[in-house]
C-alpha cells in the first residue's frame, strides 16, 4: 500500500490487486470521524447569518436548487460517510424539531469537533471530552434561561412576532421583501393557532407557488388554493355559496373487474349500449344534483362525454385533483369526502362563499381558490417568484418564520441575535471553568472556544474582520455587563469603528429554546462521534 498526491495536493491510497485496506479503529478512527463531520460543517459554514452565501445543487435529472437553507442543502446532497450522515440527521433533527437553525447547528458541531481534536491530540481521553462539552453544555443552557427576555404579544398586538420572523429572513433571498412576509408568517400561524393553548395546527397551511410575478406579489388567502381549473371552458368561473360534492370514484361507467370481450354485431346491439352508457351518466348527474351540490371535485379524471353533461345540467367540476389537496379541501370546507355515487347527501357537501377561477399574467395558467370557507382557519400562502427556484426557495424561508412565529407561541421567551447570545454563553463557560479542577476544565475551555465560532463566522461572512470584531463585542459584554451586545452588520460605532451593538435596539430576537435546542442536540452529536473508536465494515473484521 503506498500514499500518493495528486497535483492539487490531495491524498490517494493506492492498493495492490486483491490487497484488503487494514480496518480503522482507536485514535486513528475517531480522527478520521471527526475529519468526516468536519468536511460537512465547512460546507455549511459560509451559508450563516445574514450575509452567508447560497449553494448550487444540481441533481442527477440536471434539476437545480439554489439554497441556504441548511437542512434542504444537506438533504439534497449524496452523502456515503456514516459518520458524515450523523450530521445529515443533525441538520434534519433541528428542522423537524425547530424549523430553524439548521445550519448554525451544524456549524457549532463541527466547532466542537474542532476544538476536540485538539484536546485528542493533547492525549486527553475521549470520554473525558465528552463530559466535559456535557458540563459546559448544561452551563450554556441555564445562561441562556438566565438572559432570556419574554415576549408579550397577542392578537392585536403582534409586533414582537413580526420583529422575530424578520431576523429568521434576513438571511433569506426574499430578505428584500422580509417586513410584508413576515407578516403574511405571523398572520397565517394566527389564522391557526389556538394562544391560549399554545396550539399551532400547522395541517390547516397550505403553500402554493405560481413562479412569474415577483416576491412583492405574494399574498396570503382566506381558503385554499389549488393549482387546477374548472373542467370546461363554458362552466361558471365563479360560484357563490359553493356546496362542493368531493368524489373519489371515477366519473365513468362501472368497468368488469374480470377480463372481458364484447362483440357487438348490429346497429341495435350498439345503440342499447350507448343509451345504458348514456343512462349510468345521467344517473350519476342526476344523484349529485339530488343532493343539492352546485360544485364536484373529483380526484379522478372524466372523459368530454361527461364533462358536457355536467355542462348541460349547470353543476362546474374540477378533476384530478390530489389526494392531499381533497383533504385539505375537505378540513376547510367541513366536507365528508364520498366513495361512491350512491353515498351522496346533503350533510355530506362542503361549504365555501365563494370558489373562483384566476387566472395569471397573459399565460393560460389557472387556479383555483375557494374563499370563505365553513372552517375560517382554513389559509394558503400563494407564493410568486421569476422562476420555480426562486418561488420554492421563498417557500422554505416562509416555512423557517412559520416555525419559529409557532415556536414563539408555544414559549414566548427569546435571546439576542448577532452571535450575542453565543458571547454571553462562552463568557459563563469561561468563568465557570475556573472553578473546576482536574482535566474536565480543558474540554469546558474547548467548548466555549467553540461557541466563539458562530459569531466568528458571522463576521467572517460578512466580509469583515472576525477576531477584531469578536473580541470588540466580548470587551463591551463585559465592560458594560450586557448580554445583548452582538455583531451588527449593518452599522459602524462612532467610537471605535467595531460593529458591536445592543441587539435590542437593533431588534435581532430569536426563540430561546431554539438556541437551547441547537446547544443540546450538537452536543449529544459530538459526544457520539467522540466515542466511535472502531469502523467495521462489512466482510472486514480481522
Amino acid at each position: 500500500m503506498s500514499m500518493i498526491y495528486d497535483e492539487y495536493g490531495r491524498p490517494f491510497i493506492i492498493l495492490k490487486e486483491q490487497q484488503a485496506k487494514a480496518r480503522v479503529k482507536g485514535l486513528e478512527a475517531q480522527k478520521s470521524n471527526i475529519l468526516a463531520a468536519r468536511s460537512i460543517s465547512n460546507i455549511l459554514r459560509t451559508s450563516l447569518g445574514p450575509k452567508g452565501m447560497d449553494k448550487m445543487l444540481v441533481s442527477p435529472d440536471g434539476d437545480v436548487t439554489i439554497t441556504n437553507d441548511g437542512a434542504t442543502i444537506l438533504d439534497r446532497m449524496h452523502v456515503d460517510h456514516q459518520v458524515a450522515k450523523l450530521m445529515v440527521e443533525l441538520s434534519a433533527s433541528q428542522d423537524d424539531e425547530i424549523g430553524d437553525g439548521t445550519t448554525g447547528v451544524v456549524v457549532l458541531a463541527g466547532a466542537l469537533l474542532e476544538q476536540a481534536e485538539k484536546l485528542l491530540n493533547r492525549g486527553i481521553h475521549p470520554v473525558r471530552v465528552a463530559e466535559g462539552f456535557e458540563k459546559a453544555a448544561e452551563v450554556a443552557i441555564e445562561t441562556l434561561d438566565k438572559i432570556g427576555d419574554r415576549v408579550e404579544f397577542s392578537s392585536e398586538n403582534i409586533d414582537p412576532l413580526v420583529t422575530t420572523a424578520m431576523t429568521t429572513l434576513s438571511s433569506k433571498i426574499i430578505n428584500v421583501n422580509k417586513e410584508k412576509m413576515a407578516r403574511i408568517a405571523v398572520n397565517a400561524v394566527l389564522n391557526v393557532a389556538d394562544i391560549e393553548r399554545g396550539d399551532v395546527n400547522f395541517d390547516m397551511i397550505r403553500m402554493e407557488g405560481k413562479p412569474g410575478g415577483s416576491l412583492e406579489d405574494t399574498e396570503l388567502v382566506n381558503g385554499i388554493v389549488i393549482d387546477k381549473e374548472i373542467s370546461h371552458p363554458q362552466m361558471s368561473k365563479e360560484i357563490k355559496d359553493a356546496k362542493m360534492c368531493i368524489l373519489t370514484c371515477p366519473f365513468e361507467p362501472p368497468k368488469p373487474k374480470t377480463k372481458h370481450k364484447l362483440d357487438i354485431t348490429s346497429k341495435e346491439a350498439y345503440e342499447k349500449l350507448y343509451n345504458q352508457e348514456q343512462e349510468y351518466f345521467r344517473e350519476m348527474v342526476q344523484q349529485v344534483k339530488d343532493s343539492g351540490a352546485n360544485l364536484v371535485i373529483c380526484q379522478w379524471g372524466f372523459d368530454d362525454e361527461a364533462n358536457h353533461l355536467l355542462l348541460q345540467n349547470g353543476l362546474p367540476a374540477v378533476r384530478w385533483v390530489g389526494g392531499v389537496e381533497i383533504e385539505h379541501i375537505a378540513i376547510a370546507t367541513g366536507a365528508r369526502i364520498v366513495p361512491r355515487f350512491s353515498e351522496l347527501s346533503e350533510e355530506k357537501l362542503g361549504k365555501a362563499g365563494v370558489v373562483r377561477e384566476v387566472s395569471f399574467g397573459n399565460t393560460k395558467e389557472r387556479m383555483l381558490v375557494i374563499e370563505d370557507c365553513a372552517n375560517s382557519n382554513a389559509v394558503t400562502v400563494l407564493v410568486r417568484g421569476g422562476n420555480k427556484m426562486i418561488v420554492e426557495e421563498a417557500k422554505r424561508s416562509l416555512h423557517d418564520a412559520m416555525c419559529v412565529v409557532r415556536n414563539l407561541i408555544k414559549d414566548n421567551r427569546v435571546v439576542y441575535g448577532g452571535g450575542s447570545a453565543e458571547i454571553a454563553c462562552s463568557i459563563a463557560i469561561s468563568k465557570y471553568a475556573d472553578t473546576v479542577s482536574g482535566v474536565d476544565q480543558y474540554a469546558i475551555r474547548a467548548f466555549a472556544d467553540a461557541l466563539d465560532d458562530i459569531p466568528l463566522a458571522l463576521a467572517e461572512n460578512a466580509g469583515l474582520s472576525p477576531i477584531e470584531e469578536v473580541a470588540a463585542a466580548k470587551s463591551r459584554q463585559l465592560r458594560e455587563d450586557n448580554c445583548r451586545i452582538g455583531l451588527g452588520m449593518d452599522r459602524m460605532n462612532d467610537d471605535d469603528g467595531m460593529h458591536s451593538r445592543d441587539m435590542k435596539e437593533a431588534g435581532v430576537f430569536e426563540a430561546l429554546i431554539g438556541k437551547q435546542e441547537q446547544i443540546q442536540l450538537a452536543t449529544q452529536v459530538v459526544k457520539m462521534i467522540l466515542k466511535i473508536d472502531d469502523v467495521i465494515s462489512m466482510g472486514h473484521y480481522q
